[in-house]
């Protein structure tokens, strides 16, 4: 991957092809709504619509919401309180480590920006010994 690809806006299929990179992963769901998980524990996913997720403008449900693990509630909070990111949070995920974004707005983030927030989410749900293992060979390169 080349260093200009990694500055330009992210896209959907960005999405499968840098979660699906990490170790280990597993998808499920379906081919409108795929989940990845590491562990048996899901790191990203696409979610369906939900009444708490509403466009404010229309009132009408978000369609294209995916969910990213974080580390922490720290974390979340940089992500969702910062206004230059598309991130956001609905009343259903408080106190979970997890930020939604709507896949219409991955534009707004770089495919360098997304697969950091891919792997951010991938070791955050991810067993240590696969962490530790993926750290490592990180160091290698």
């Amino acid at each position: 991957m080349s260093e200009d690809d990694d500055k330009r806006p992210a896209r959907v299929g960005d999405v499968h092809e840098l979660a699906t990179a990490m170790p280990d992963v597993v998808m499920g769901g379906d081919a409108e709504r795929p989940g990845f998980s590491v562990g048996g524990k899901t790191f990203c996913f696409f979610r369906g619509p939900r009444k708490d997720a509403r466009d404010p403008l229309t009132g009408e449900l978000y369609q294209d919401v995916i969910a990213f693990h974080v580390e922490s509630e720290t974390d979340k909070q940089a992500l969702v309180l910062d206004e230059s990111t598309p991130f956001f949070t609905t009343p259903h995920w408080n106190g979970y480590n997890a930020v939604l974004l709507l896949a219409r707005d991955l534009g707004r983030v770089t495919r360098g920006e997304l697969a950091e927030i891919i792997q951010d989410a991938w070791l955050a749900r991810a067993p240590k010994r696969k962490v530790a293992a993926w750290r490592a060979a990180q160091l290698g390169d």
